[in-house]
């Protein structure tokens, strides 16, 4: 690159939200303020939330003699402006969402890594470079002779690994070095963690490509109307859709899940494991659960705008908005033409009306009377039944879901992992009420849970009766994050 077009990218680089906030004036105390609320535990909050905590913050600063003039409120409609807080109003949610934006979190997290030590270079990352690059190698080999002359040494190297551990020389890596190597894949977790982010910026700035494309395409039918006509998911078959989705696939994996699970739970029994920080520990202990909420949120982004936009085109919308496109277009091309001939103050003959929305006194409303909807109270004496309180009490059981016993059921299992599959808890305790209690997980799952529609996956059971059953069901989780939830 040419030193003119390496200055001007840098040039046009300064105008970004992540160099504005790097070249602030309050840089420290605003990177400090946007760590602590959005890069620490939670990475989204309601916006009364944000300004509750916000305002304690400030004036916990204040207090030390730090200028802070404006009110939380007026700093985050800064922040908004000024494209470090991105806002978003979830479905359902009575309120907006603010998080921080790709740029926003990436100053901050250079500005904070910082005041840590440099990671140099280490025995570990150059083992891991060389395993990757060795694994690529092997992987795109397409010659039959290398490829079963690479599996024969790895098959003797396994023997001898396995006589030597036979005859009781078993070697372990130095508390040391598995330090090191553990400091550098909590590391690479943290970098993983925070590519979630960029994802979701990706599949926002697709869906308004795709958007785009369908209003400024001039023919009856485009590429992209096509393939939206035919059921296709343009965002998940996009380059970024399809990587995410063998990421996520990946990870909703059991077999997968489960091994990082026990490798998770095997690292932190060992010695070396308590000479990490606090904030490692944590972030070892939660990583399967973290990785699972970070992308459960860009799945539902995802989802969310493939519904969209398919909501958006079947639903004739686009077409309106074409048409209003279209007039604009022409309504400014005409304008250029006449520009030369009228002057901006003249009249044109033409009356615009003003649009605007009426706006009434709730003074003019009238008080509902409850007296005025006085209901019937008299009661019909029934005569007394024969069924004793045994009786009703297995009836009710039968009519109703046990929700309390699935309750129970999965806070057993959480004490002793981090996320708990309706898979496992079908496999751990007997369903009593057959198809009931697979019910009452899922409804269980639907307010405490993860439910993902899209990964669907087979169960079985053994009801009541005896009988075996078999049914497809999206993939469930439950976190020990939320156990609490669960207290009977």
């Amino acid at each position: 690159m040419s030193i003119l077009r390496s200055a001007a990218t840098l040039r046009n680089l300064r105008e970004q939200p992540m160099w504005k906030l790097l070249a602030a004036d309050r840089a420290p105390v605003i990177a400090a303020l946007l760590d602590n609320l959005l890069l620490q535990e939670e990475k989204v909050l309601a916006a009364s939330t944000l300004e509750e905590r916000l305002t304690r913050d400030i004036e916990a600063l204040r207090a030390q003699g730090y200028e802070l003039p404006y009110s939380a409120a007026a700093y985050v409609r800064e922040w908004i402006d000024l494209g470090w807080l991105s806002r978003r109003l979830a479905q359902g949610a009575p309120e907006e969402e603010l998080s921080l934006t790709t740029d926003a979190a990436n100053a901050v997290r250079f500005i904070v890594s910082s005041t840590q030590p440099r990671r140099s270079a280490t025995e570990s990352r150059l083992a891991t470079v060389i395993n990757q690059l060795q694994r690529l190698a092997e992987e795109t080999d397409g010659d039959r002779k290398s490829r079963l002359e690479s599996l024969m040494e790895q098959r003797d190297r396994i023997d001898r690994e396995i006589e030597r551990v036979n005859n009781g020389q078993i070697t372990t890596l130095p508390d040391d070095r598995a330090l090191e190597r553990a400091r550098d894949i909590i590391f690479l977790a943290e970098e993983l963690v925070s590519d979630f982010r960029q994802v979701r910026d990706e599949f926002e700035r697709l869906n308004r490509d795709l958007r785009a494309t369908l209003m400024d395409h001039e023919g009856s039918r485009g590429h992209v109307l096509e393939k939206l006509f035919s059921g296709v998911d343009v965002i998940g078959d996009s380059d970024a859709g399809r990587t995410f989705q063998a990421f996520w696939r990946l990870l909703n994996d059991y077999e997968q899940s489960a091994i990082l699970d026990d490798a998770v739970d095997a690292l932190n029994s060992r010695s070396f494991s308590r000479s990490l920080s606090d904030a490692d520990r944590r972030m070892l202990r939660n990583l399967t659960s973290l990785l699972l909420k970070e992308g459960s949120t860009v799945h539902e982004v995802q989802q969310s705008f493939a519904r969209g936009l398919k909501h958006f085109v079947q639903s004739r919308e686009f077409m309106e908005n074409r048409r209003l496109h279209q007039l604009l277009g022409v309504a400014q091309r005409r304008a250029v033409q006449v520009k030369d001939q009228l002057r901006t103050n003249a009249n044109i003959g033409f009356t615009l009306t003003s649009t605007g929305a009426r706006v009434a006194s709730a003074a003019q409303w009238g008080l509902l009377d409850p007296d005025m909807r006085v209901a019937d109270t008299t009661m019909e004496k029934v005569p007394e039944g024969e069924l004793s309180m045994d009786e009703i009490a297995e009836m009710v059981r039968r009519s109703e879901i046990d929700l309390r016993a699935l309750k129970r059921n999965i806070l057993t299992l959480l004490e002793d992992k981090e996320v708990v599959s309706l898979t496992e808890l079908l496999e751990c305790f007997d369903v009593e009420q057959g198809l009931g209690s697979v019910v009452g997980y899922l409804s269980l799952a639907a307010k405490h849970g993860q439910i993902f529609e899209t990964q669907p996956c087979s169960i079985e059971w053994t009801g009541a009766d005896g009988v075996r059953r078999r049914a497809d069901a999206p993939t469930v989780f439950f976190r020990r994050e939320r156990s609490h939830e669960f207290q009977l």
